[in-house]
């Protein structure tokens, strides 16, 4: 078994590839410099995709757009701040410097939406904010920022003066400074260029109670579209972790792609390859554990990036015939849609259970079962391998359970014996989908009947993460676990859940099955 040990990522340099990365690279290369052909729009995106990119040649023909919005004209309010952020930006602000909340929490403040954390941005220079706050490191090698602990929440500060380099160059060009632009509203413009989407260029000055939109970035919330700030070829070639993220962003928010973006994510959607391990499990961890999972895996789909990602759930997709753009909704979509039902922005799950359920799916797709095994089986992982209490409730089980998922079979009456041996079956078969999750050979045999598909044997699942989920599986094939007291009552402890409590997990694992294979009133009648 070949599992990914931090070192970086699992590979098979024997196989051949298909649409290796050096094809994809050179691409890029070829087209660096151009912006993505975008479609006939009706709001003729082609120029505001370029907009903000077109004053990097010096031209000030679109200031016009520039704006400074009144934060109460746009519903935000700067009791929603939290109190660590405050004190952050009341230390520096004593101390003579400018200061703002920048990226994500503004859009967030608009949105009506509570933050999950706040970025502040400084004209102090990050020694400066090393010497106001007692408790305060600086961190990043290409990009250093300052986190600043405030009682148990770290306030990421970041300075003008600061820019991305690598290997001790410069990464980006100098904008030259529009003709009539003063030199606070030029230092702001220049960087918000170098961020992602138009959406995270906003910057709110608390104090002034202004938003700074330089790149349109209101007009697209308001149209609930995602758009680089430059040129989306551009800008997704500068970073390719730009196109996980901007994936996480439209799947959490309801927004979609601007069509020149889109485009370059699909051009481009291999190159996320360059990222880490970490990296990797750290962006689909982001898509799973918070809320908005089956909005992700749709959008992976759609953008061609599911394959390249999780090979294993792409080949399910193909199998069963899911179209890119389809709307209907299977039993992975499902499983992950109640998922979604318990979770939010502030209240993630640990990424064992979404690894757990996507290994658990894999085996039923691989061979479907009888509902009631998956009933009991499910009702065994929640109370630690009490097998007997498992089948004892599960043929209480009278109500009807989801027809149209393939993975299930028409229930049949079977002896405790049979029962007991198809459970045990069962957890053998999703150890063996967790193993083929986590082999390099097996995730690249995925998609290798279908010849059209991006070669990828990417794993990015940990050793400790996999032998975390095996632990959650293990009390069935083994029996039950000695001294462990099964969770009671239905509520969710989701502080207990985010760090992985193994009794946590388990409840919320038997949760999302029963809700899916015994949807709203079809549960056990007791």
């Amino acid at each position: 078994m070949a599992i990914s040990t931090g070192l970086g990522i699992s590979r098979l340099p024997s196989l051949s590839l298909r649409y290796p990365l050096r094809h994809c690279a050179l691409q890029v290369r070829l087209g660096y410099a151009a912006s993505v052909e975008a479609f006939d729009d009706t709001d003729n995106e082609k120029g505001t995709e370029n907009a903000a990119f077109d004053n990097l040649s010096g031209g000030d023909a679109r200031r016009k757009d520039w704006k400074k919005l009144k934060s109460e004209d746009l519903g935000v309010s700067t009791s929603k701040i939290s109190r660590p952020t405050r004190v952050v930006l009341n230390g520096l602000r004593k101390r003579g410097f400018e200061v703002y909340l920048v990226g994500g929490c503004v859009r967030d403040l608009i949105l009506r939406r509570v933050p999950k954390d706040f970025d502040v941005i400084t004209s102090a220079q990050l020694k400066d904010v090393m010497r106001t706050f007692s408790r305060c490191e600086m961190i990043g090698r290409w990009f250093p920022i300052c986190h600043v602990h405030i009682d148990d929440t770290i306030v990421e500060v970041s300075s003008f003066s600061t820019r991305a380099t690598r290997f001790g160059r410069f990464l980006s060009l100098e904008p030259e400074k529009p003709v009539g632009c003063d030199e606070k509203d030029y230092i702001r413009w220049r960087n918000c260029l170098q961020r992602d989407f138009t959406i995270n260029g906003l910057m709110f000055d608390p104090y002034a109670k202004l938003i700074y939109d330089y790149t349109g970035g209101v007009n697209d919330i308001r149209k609930a579209k995602i758009r680089t700030i430059k040129p989306a070829n551009l800008s997704l070639t500068e970073d390719c972790a730009r196109i996980l993220r901007g994936v996480r962003i439209a799947a959490r928010l309801d927004f979609r792609f601007s069509r020149e973006t889109a485009l370059a994510v699909r051009k481009l959607s291999a190159t996320v390859l360059r990222l880490d391990r970490g990296r990797l499990l750290m962006e689909v961890n982001y898509m799973l554990a918070y809320g908005s999972a089956e909005a992700s895996l749709r959008s992976l789909w759609k953008l061609g990036l599911l394959e390249i990602l999780l090979p294993i759930q792409a080949a399910y997709f193909v199998r069963t015939g899911f179209r890119r753009r389809d709307k209907r909704c299977n039993m992975l979509l499902s499983l992950f849609s109640n998922l979604d039902k318990l979770l939010a922005p502030d209240r993630p799950c640990h990424s064992s259970l979404w690894f757990a359920i996507l290994a658990f799916h894999e085996a039923l797709s691989a061979q479907p079962r009888d509902p009631l095994v998956v009933a009991a089986f499910s009702l065994a992982v929640h109370n630690g391998g009490d097998l007997s209490e498992a089948l004892s409730i599960s043929r209480r089980i009278s109500k009807q359970h989801e027809i149209s998922f393939d993975e299930l079979l028409e229930p049949k009456y079977m002896k405790s014996r049979e029962l007991l041996d198809e459970v045990k079956d069962l957890a053998a078969s999703v150890r063996s989908a967790l193993h083929h999750m986590t082999d390099d050979y097996f995730v690249s045999q995925a998609m290798a009947k279908y010849p059209k598909a991006p070669y990828s044997d990417v794993v990015f699942f940990p050793v400790a993460l996999y032998l975390k989920v095996c632990k959650m599986f293990e009390c069935v094939e083994g029996g039950t676990e000695k001294g462990f007291v099964p969770k009671n009552g239905s509520k969710i402890d989701y502080e207990l859940l985010a760090m992985g409590s193994l009794k946590e997990v388990r409840h919320t694992f038997a949760r999302v099955v029963f809700d899916t294979i015994y949807p709203i009133d079809k549960y056990i009648d007791d």
